[in-house]
């Protein structure tokens, strides 16, 4: 669930509002995005992904936790999912050191199926 927007890292660019599929977030002008509609957060981290500073924080849990700024970056926490996802200057992206051998077998008996069609 969204626990917080910085508003030391928030540079007021809106994407997470604009990402939202269940539109928990309004826009203030002048300021950061608030959190309006906390209990319609669905946990989908599309917006931590989005957020180009790394400015929001969602829990992992579906349900509202008591969170600190403070402790999150000393965590290593705040934006953690866009780090995780390899979003952002560099950054490894998590396809480039996924070593999932379901994906790698997906993958290749693709490549064979589309080369068996050429002609």
């Amino acid at each position: 669930m969204i626990e917080l927007v910085s508003t030391n890292r928030c540079i007021e660019c809106n994407l997470c509002v604009k990402v939202c599929p269940t539109n928990v977030f309004d826009e203030v002008a002048g300021a950061a995005p608030i959190i309006a509609r906390q209990k319609d957060c669905q946990t989908c981290f599309i917006c931590e992904a989005y957020c180009p500073v790394d400015a929001l924080y969602v829990a992992p849990y579906a349900y509202p936790s008591d969170v600190d700024e403070g402790e999150l970056i000393a965590k290593g926490e705040l934006g953690s999912w866009r780090k995780t996802l390899g979003w952002g200057p560099g950054r490894v992206s998590l396809a480039e050191t996924d070593t999932t051998p379901l994906i790698d077998r997906e993958q290749n008996e693709l490549i064979r199926r589309a080369s068996e069609k050429r002609p």
